[in-house]
């Protein structure tokens, strides 16, 4: 289980001059700090899928480096398992599998050979990370361009590539910043199986999205943040209980409106 508790951080505005007239506006701008999250609480149990929803801007994906301890939170904790990992980032590593939106490849290394530097970086063994790949790379159906200079893929190869390697390691928890953005049906759709797969396997999995549909799909609890704070945080059915006819387009919108009285 990983359970989050009211997470918080701020960032100093180095030139206030520079805003626009909507994050003048944002009520998080506080002085010369912008309070990117200022109270984000939820958890996640073996084998359930968490959806992390919010607009643009919400403090989705700084929340969820802060879970992967690329960023340090100025306030709350992160247990797994019941182990605080904030206080110890190496430990965090290990129990943590983190997807960035960012994150790049490493362009002259092949798709196994990307895979394999951060096996290495986990301290896992040859014939480990030799025989995790060739697991991840059927899952993900990559065997087609598995052995390819990483530079030459296409969108869906190279988050399929960014997936194994953030999981090569077995890690404990797995956290994907929106998994599925810009890829094609059929890319998409091997994405969506393999959460399915870590589901079966009783990995908790928390990835933000912006496809309600995903959410329908594969989702076993909701959590959504709005200006910073966690609005909601439930099961599906208690989310889709947010809206009278229990669609989820208008879930969401409740759940914003609600946070804004």
């Amino acid at each position: 289980m990983i359970e989050i508790k009211n997470l918080a951080k701020k960032f100093a505005v180095e030139n206030p001059k520079k805003l626009s007239e909507q994050e003048k506006k944002d009520p998080r701008l506080k002085g010369r700090f912008f309070h990117s999250v200022l109270d984000v609480s939820f958890k996640v149990n073996q084998g359930e899928v968490l959806g992390l929803l919010g607009p643009n801007g919400a403090g989705k994906t700084t929340t969820l480096r802060m879970l992967s301890t690329a960023l340090q939170p100025d306030q709350g904790s992160v247990d797994i398992n019941n182990v605080n990992v904030l206080k110890n980032p190496l430990l965090a590593r290990q129990k943590i599998g983190f997807l960035s939106g960012s994150t790049g490849l490493y362009g002259r290394l092949t798709g196994r050979e990307n895979i394999e530097y951060f096996g290495q970086l986990h301290g896992m063994s040859k014939s480990g990370i030799e025989s995790r790949i060739s697991e991840l790379s059927t899952m993900l159906e990559m065997e087609s361009f598995l052995d390819r200079r990483s530079e030459t893929f296409s969108t869906g190869m190279k988050q399929k590539t960014s997936i194994a390697r953030a999981v090569v390691h077995n890690p404990e928890v797995v956290i994907l910043d929106e998994p599925t953005t810009g890829l094609d049906i059929m890319a998409t759709q091997t994405v969506l199986d393999f959460i399915r797969s870590l589901k079966k396997s009783k990995v908790p999995v928390i990835f933000s999205t912006h496809h309600l549909g995903e959410v329908e799909e594969l989702c076993d609890r909701v959590t959504v943040i709005d200006k910073g704070i966690s609005q909601f945080d439930g099961s599906l059915q208690e989310f889709k209980n947010q809206a009278q006819d229990g669609n989820l387009h208008g879930a969401f919108l409740a759940t914003i409106q609600q946070g804004e009285l």
